[in-house]
């Protein structure tokens, strides 16, 4: 039995568009000890599914504290394959500091590099390449029966709408007014859905509001009862893609759906709209798109 480790940090959106890839590596190393090496945000969402055996958390220590490395160096040794999901500049760092092992990345000198061409593909044919360099087959629809928690109970059919984005990112987001009014045409009951901090757009959309109010497993359960969901360039519409609801994207000129968009569970695209300031979206735009 090899060891294997697997690197993914997040953000929530790429951990999800990495569910196909995990799975991927499960099925190639199926007899073998798989270890994820994620953030504490991410372990216990990553920790319910099938693909690994250990979750171990990256404290992501500064360069500075020996201590700090001293462990994680110990978190990256005595593997026998590793698969760097991540491919950041710190990720990148870690080959050296795992003592240089078998490595599938953008790390110089690594056994199984990347193509040059992984700057132009979107996220999931970027890991579809990057796994298939280093021989494992291509991604499978993976099984998500896992992602689920306990919900308060919702409407028979109803939209959720994810209003929010990254907080330094103001420039994905889609007017909480708009939202309120597409709301208004839905003809659905409506849930809100995002982080604590992304009340006050809830309050201003108004329907059930169930922002900070579910957690990964939880938000995933939300999804698979909905009908449709509607959202910013943010992590929970990637879940909700890859669920397999209905999805109508919203994306400013802030980043491009061709490297960063949701995908459905067999690698589909959802509904995309698209303005180079979300501002000037029209509303009648979004209801003439519904699925």
């Amino acid at each position: 039995m090899s060891r294997v480790l697997v690197i993914r940090h997040g953000a929530f959106g790429d951990i999800v568009l990495s569910f196909p890839a995990m799975a991927a590596i499960r099925a190639h190393h199926a007899a073998d000890e798989i270890t994820l090496l994620t953030t504490k945000l991410y372990a216990p969402l990553l920790g319910a599914s099938p693909w690994f055996d250990r979750v171990e958390v990256d404290a992501k220590p500064e360069w500075w504290n020996i201590p700090g490395l001293m462990r994680l160096r110990g978190q990256l040794r005595g593997f026998d394959m590793v698969y760097d999901l991540q491919t950041s500049g710190r990720s990148t760092r870690y080959f050296t500091l795992a003592g240089r092992p078998p490595w599938s990345g953008i790390a110089k000198g690594c056994a199984f590099p990347d193509a040059p061409s992984r700057t132009t593909l979107h996220t999931r044919e970027r890991l579809e390449q990057q796994l298939r360099l280093a021989g494992v087959k291509a991604l499978p629809v993976p099984n998500l029966s896992w992602l689920a928690g306990d919900v308060p109970p919702l409407p028979a059919r109803y939209a959720v709408l994810v209003p929010g984005a990254a907080p330094h990112r103001p420039e994905k987001r889609f007017p909480a007014e708009k939202f309120r009014e597409v709301a208004a045409g839905l003809g659905l009951p409506v849930i809100v859905a995002g982080t604590a901090g992304e009340r006050p757009l809830a309050q201003v959309i108004g329907g059930t509001d169930l922002t900070g109010k579910t957690n990964f497993l939880q938000l995933a359960s939300v999804f698979r009862g909905a009908a449709l969901a509607i959202g910013n360039d943010t992590g929970p519409m990637h879940l909700a893609a890859a669920l397999g609801v209905p999805c109508i994207s919203l994306f400013s000129a802030a980043s491009d759906p061709a490297l960063t968009a949701p995908r459905t569970p067999d690698g589909a695209w959802p509904i995309i709209l698209r303005a180079p300031n979300l501002r000037d979206l029209p509303v009648a735009q979004v209801l003439a798109s519904l699925p």
